[in-house]
Formats: C-alpha cells, sequence, structure tokens
C-alpha cells in the first residue's frame, strides 16, 4: 500500500517541470481532489497547479486513506491500484513541454471495476478463484480509454461474478455506502459507485446485464449510463450474459459521462465484440467500421449534446406503472420524483404520464439469460488467454470445484452449470432471444412514438421515458434495494438508459444523512445524444447532487 504521508509540494514541480512561468511567491488556489472532472483536471494541469504525477498521486493517496486504511472509513470499494499508474503520469510529464494536453482524457484518473481486463493488474470478476488471473491484454473499452489520454489508476470492488445488488465479493467483502456507512452501495458495479462517489478517481467504469451500473449509480448520486447494445464492445469483460452485458460509464457530472462515451465507442473486430448487424441472436457480426457507423450513427462527439437549455421543449414520458405501491421508502422516492418532475415543467419540459403496452408482460413473461449463458461465456472467456503465464484455471467446473467464492453463491454456480447444453434447444433461451427482442421494442417505441391502442399517434412523440432506477433509497449494508423490475426495460429491448439523482432525501423525510433517489430515462436505440442533452440541462437547472462528507481533500497526504 501506498505511504500518504511522503508526497507533498506537487504545484512546485508541476510549475517547474512545464514552464508555466509565474512569480515562486504566487500563491494559486489549491487544486480539489473532491468532486473534480476533467475540466478541473486539465486546467490545473495547464496552469501549472499539478502535474500529472500529483494529480495521479493524490487520488492514489485517496484510496490509501479512505479506503485501504483500517483506521479510515474503509470502504472496500478498491481492490489493487496499478503498479504503474505512477510511472505512466510521470511520462506525460516529461513529454508535457511538447505534447501539451494533447487528448480529451489527458492524465484523467479512472478506476475499472474487477471484471474489465487490463494487462497491468488481474482481473478477478471479485471471487478468490480468480484472484491472480492476470489476462495479456486490456479490454477494448480500456484500450480505448488509454488512446484518450486516461491512466487506469485501480480496479474496483463488485458483487462476487456480477451476480446480483449486494456488493459483496470474496476478494474484498462488502462494499460500504460512500452517503452512510451503514448501507449497502448497490451492485454488482458497487466499487465503482462508492469510489467515484467518494472522488478516489474521476469517473469509472462499472457493467451492467441488468441493472448492475445504474442500480449502484442510483445509491452513490452518480449518473450511471447503459448504453445501447451492440454500441460497446465487450471484448475483454468478463461475462455474466453475452446477450445482455455491456460496460459503461460512472460519472459525477454528465459531462465527464459524455466524455467517457466518446472514448468508450468504436467498432471492434474482435470475436468477442457482440456488435452484431442487427439485434437478433442470429444476425452476423458488424464487419467493418463503416458499417459499424451505420448502424449505431455514433456522432461527432457526444459532449455536442451538452445543453443547458434543452429542456425548454423536450417530451418526457412518465411511466408511472414503474414507480412502486407508494409504501415506506417508495413514497419517498416518489416525493422526489414528483418534485424533480415539477422543476422539469417550470424548465419549459412536456411531462405527461405515459402507458407502456403490455408493460406486466414485459416485466413477468421475459426473464434474465444469465442463467443459460454464463457457464458458457464465462468459459469462452477463461479460454480466451493462454495459461501459461498466471496459471488460471480454464474451465467453468474447475472454477465450481474450486471452492474460491463466497458461500453463497455455491448452489448459484452449481445450478448455473449447463456445460454442454445446446441451448438452441432450451426453451427459456428461444424466449428470450428470439420472441423477447419482437415482442419488448415495438412496445417500447409506442411509448416512445405516442402511439395509443387503436395504432394512432396520440400526440407528438416523447424523446424519452422517465422512471425511479430504484423503487427504494440503499438497503442496509449486506441487504439489497429494492429494484423493483424496471431495470429489465434497458437490456430486454437493448435502449440506452441512463440513471441520474433526481434529488435528495433528506431532513425533510427524516433521513441523515441525506440519501440521493435515482431516476432513469430510457431513449430510443443509439439516441445516447438524447440521454446526455435532458440530463445535463436537468443537471445544470436543478443541481441535483449533493457531495458526501466524509471525503474531504487531504493535508499533506493525509485526513
Amino acid at each position: 500500500m501506498l505511504n500518504i504521508r511522503l508526497i507533498v509540494g506537487t504545484a512546485v514541480c508541476a510549475t517547474a517541470l512545464m514552464g508555466c512561468g509565474g512569480s515562486s511567491s504566487s500563491s494559486p488556489a489549491p487544486f480539489s481532489f473532491v468532486e473534480a472532472t476533467v475540466t478541473d483536471v486539465h486546467e490545473a494541469i495547464a496552469s501549472g497547479k499539478k502535474s500529472c504525477e500529483g494529480i495521479v498521486q493524490g487520488y492514489l493517496d485517496r484510496i490509501e486513506a479512505y479506503d485501504f486504511d483500517i483506521t479510515g472509513p474503509e470502504l472496500r470499494s478498491v481492490v489493487v491500484t496499478n503498479p504503474d499508474a505512477l510511472n505512466q503520469a510521470i511520462e506525460k510529464d516529461l513529454n508535457f513541454a511538447v505534447t501539451g494536453i494533447d487528448s480529451p482524457l489527458y492524465c484523467i484518473p479512472v478506476l475499472a471495476k474487477d471484471n474489465i481486463n487490463t494487462a497491468e493488474m488481474p482481473t478477478s470478476g471479485g471471487i478468490t478463484a480468480f484472484e491472480f488471473n492476470q489476462p495479456t491484454e486490456d479490454a477494448y473499452i480500456i484500450k480505448r480509454l488509454r488512446d484518450a489520454g486516461a491512466i487506469i489508476i485501480g480496479k474496483a470492488n463488485q458483487d462476487e461474478l456480477a451476480f446480483g445488488f449486494r456488493g459483496e465479493s470474496s476478494i474484498r467483502g462488502l462494499t460500504k455506502n460512500a452517503y452512510d456507512h451503514s448501507l449497502g452501495a448497490g451492485g454488482s458495479s458497487s466499487g465503482t459507485g462508492t469510489s467515484i462517489a467518494a472522488s478516489l478517481a474521476i469517473f469509472g467504469l462499472g457493467s451492467d446485464t441488468g441493472g448492475s451500473i445504474r442500480v449502484p449509480s442510483s445509491v452513490a448520486g452518480l449518473v450511471g449510463i447503459r448504453p445501447s447494445m451492440r454500441l460497446v464492445s465487450q471484448d475483454g469483460i468478463m461475462p455474466l450474459s453475452s446477450w445482455q452485458d455491456t460496460g459503461g460509464p460512472m460519472c459525477r457530472t454528465v459531462e465527464d459521462c459524455a466524455l467517457a462515451m466518446d472514448a468508450l465507442v468504436g467498432f471492434d473486430t474482435s470475436a468477442y465484440a457482440n456488435q452484431r448487424s442487427a439485434f437478433a441472436i442470429d444476425a452476423p457480426p458488424i464487419s467493418s467500421a463503416g458499417e459499424y457507423q451505420s448502424v449505431t450513427g455514433v456522432p461527432a462527439s457526444y459532449t455536442d449534446y451538452l445543453d443547458a437549455g434543452a429542456l425548454r421543449g423536450a417530451r418526457i414520458g412518465v411511466v408511472r406503472a414503474l414507480f412502486g405501491n407508494g409504501n415506506g421508502q417508495n413514497a419517498i422516492v416518489q416525493a422526489v420524483l414528483d418534485d424533480a418532475i415539477e422543476k422539469m415543467r417550470a424548465a419549459g419540459a412536456v411531462v405527461e404520464d405515459v402507458v407502456v403496452p403490455d408493460l406486466n408482460t414485459i416485466l413477468t413473461r421475459y426473464s434474465s439469460l444469465s442463467n443459460q449463458e454464463f457457464a458458457r461465456d464465462l468459459q469462452n472467456y477463461l479460454q480466451s488467454w493462454t495459461s501459461d503465464m498466471d496459471g488460471h484455471l480454464r474451465t467453468y467446473q474447475a472454477m465450481q470445484d474450486s471452492g474460491g467464492y463466497l458461500e453463497r453463491n455455491t448452489n448459484t454456480i452449481a445450478a448455473r452449470n449447463n456445460i454442454g447444453e445446446d441451448l438452441s434447444q432450451n426453451a427459456s433461451y428461444i424466449l428470450n432471444t428470439v420472441e423477447r427482442p419482437g415482442f419488448v421494442r415495438p412496445r417500447l417505441m409506442a411509448a416512445l412514438d405516442n402511439i395509443d391502442a387503436a395504432g394512432r399517434p396520440a400526440g407528438p412523440a416523447y424523446d424519452v421515458l422517465l422512471y425511479p432506477t430504484l423503487q427504494s433509497l440503499a438497503g442496509q449494508i449486506g441487504g439489497s434495494p429494492s429494484a423493483g423490475s424496471a431495470n429489465r426495460m434497458s437490456p430486454f429491448s437493448g435502449f440506452p438508459a441512463l440513471s441520474m439523482p433526481a434529488g435528495m432525501a433528506g431532513a425533510a423525510y427524516d433521513i441523515d444523512p441525506a440519501l440521493p433517489v435515482g431516476m432513469e430515462l430510457l431513449a430510443r436505440e443509439f439516441d445516447e445524444p438524447t440521454l446526455i442533452r435532458i440530463a445535463y440541462a436537468f443537471q445544470e437547472t436543478v443541481k441535483p447532487r449533493a457531495t458526501p462528507v466524509h471525503y474531504p481533500d487531504l493535508v499533506a497526504g493525509e485526513r
């Protein structure tokens, strides 16, 4: 672990190193690591307040103080830090006089969920059986982030094998909630959620099969994007269900998520990219960058949609059937969302209740494919790199036999061992890969397009659908929050969804400390620009996020 007491005076080094000028006696306002954004980091480096090394060291210090140190909060949100992170930062500093800030994520510290491959750190998926699994190459999205200038400073804890919303692994145990340490962090991207809420990095990466980005983002007060299926390559991401999995960003601000999305998207030739030419299980893979662009319509930059006035004239359809029963904490969630809706209307949005045709059937007839696909997909992943160097287990059965996982997952792991089964003959698999897309997608489109039961337009179309991300606040640590069924809408359709704070539930609801309440926006396939446009306008108009109070800036590297 790092000695957080040794690194002091980075602003002086930055000024000398970069030749930024200015009197040595000047005292510019110090850089704050708390709630810092990509823009803040770049301004600090450009002005000479910080070197890249100073930025990276500062976040490593925060991880040591707030996550690893047993005398502190010990959030347990980070599994390991990158032993090469400082060297990568120093290299950027040495070249700064020539390159300047030459990339959109230059020197941006990022934490990746521990099921995303990194060449210099193991990828455990949260289980001790994989504790020393060392992939030989970065995941595609990690390569893209590095190409954009980011520095991956560590791996974030997760719910073991991405199985649920508890946020517990056999590697680091239970991740704590950033706002209240007696509460849980959600899952499965629990460590990413807590670490980014506590400002242990600028932004993080999660993966989402049935809510694993959106649930922890909700309880951590973050913006979390589950992109459209086929948009982001799955290469190098430990799978749960390849038909539903996708990686995505988790950020404190919409603008940082927009920058992250710019880096994450792109055509990948890998056999594991899962970038199909159509949303069909038997569709051939996308064959070229040109076809990828034609299918997805990726914009030049998602930052082009950061319009603070975009609520004016926006049309938002509220799916009341997903709001819950109004009992207990759900009444608080509903009240916070109703307040957010009124603020949208005050900013000029048209917000109306909508009905998703056959919604109950969508949510009850169909199910996640993790039961059918997990064993096959995990075994393919384990065999995607040689074990000559790290000696990692290469079969599902070997993993199951190892016992290197939480006891509570024993039965689930055994029940999902269907290696050798012909899934084309599995009735549930056929139902959820063949029937489900054709049933779910047109009904969500009917709601978005404002088509009535007779098939006629009932008015102008909606930009997004809106509903609570969760039906409750964060649950007690060791338990799961009440998710409801709304988390299924995006993975069942392949449409993108964004969770963000609707507001905070605090003193007005007798809750201390105040806790975030998340709302989810769902848009048409590949229409992430609209999600970003509306979310950014809401963020700038309402300022719904509150900073957790437990993680102030360190003084000379110490709490």
